[in-house]
C-alpha cells in the first residue's frame, strides 16, 4: 500500500530524501508547483544559502524537469489540464515513487491566510484525504491556526509520516 502525501514539486529536488523512501509513495503535486520550478531554475535568487548547495538543487530541479518533458510523461501531464481539479496518469520516478500530478485551482477559500499556491496545497490536501509535506513552517503555524481541514507534516518528520500514514 503507497502512502500519499500533498507536495510542492520542488520540495522533491530539494530534500533527496523524498526519492529514496523506505516504502512506496505516491506524490500529490499541484500542476502550478510543477511550472514553478522553471521559475526557481531561472532565477538568479538562490534557493539555499550556501552556494554549491544552491548549484546542487538547481541541477536537480533541472533534471525533474527534464525527465518531466520526456514525451510519455509530458503526456500525462496535459491530460491534467483539461479540466480543474483533474489528475494526470502516475508519472513514476523508480520502482517506489509516484507523481500524481493534479490541475488545482485556486478558490481563494483561505485567502486571508494563505497565498494562491498555499491555497491550492491545502485544497488538494483535503480533496484527495492525503496529509501535506513541506517546511515551511510558518505554512504549518498559519493551517494549525486557521484549523484548517488537512493534516501537516514537517519534512524533517518524513520517516515519521511514513509510518503514521500507514495507520
Amino acid at each position: 500500500m503507497s502512502r500519499r502525501f500533498v507536495i510542492e514539486a520542488v520540495m522533491v529536488a530539494i530534500y533527496g530524501e523524498l526519492l529514496v523512501p523506505q516504502a512506496p509513495v505516491e506524490y500529490i503535486v499541484p500542476y502550478t508547483t510543477v511550472m514553478e520550478l522553471y521559475e526557481f531554475q531561472n532565477s538568479p535568487e538562490p534557493l539555499m544559502n550556501d552556494p554549491a548547495d544552491d548549484f546542487h538543487v538547481k541541477q536537480k530541479i533541472g533534471e525533474l524537469i527534464t525527465y518531466l518533458e520526456e514525451p510519455l510523461n509530458r503526456k500525462k501531464l496535459e491530460r491534467a489540464l483539461n479540466v480543474p481539479w483533474s489528475k494526470s496518469p502516475s508519472i513514476l520516478f523508480g520502482d517506489k515513487i509516484s507523481w500524481t500530478v493534479v490541475n488545482a485551482v485556486d478558490n481563494e477559500q483561505y485567502g486571508e491566510f494563505l497565498d494562491p499556491i498555499e491555497t491550492e496545497i491545502v485544497l488538494t490536501a483535503h480533496r484527495e484525504n492525503a496529509p501535506i509535506l513541506t517546511d515551511q513552517l510558518e505554512l504549518i503555524r498559519r493551517i494549525i491556526e486557521a484549523e484548517m481541514p488537512v493534516q501537516v507534516f514537517d519534512i524533517g518528520d518524513f520517516e515519521f509520516a511514513m509510518e503514521d500514514s500507514m495507520i
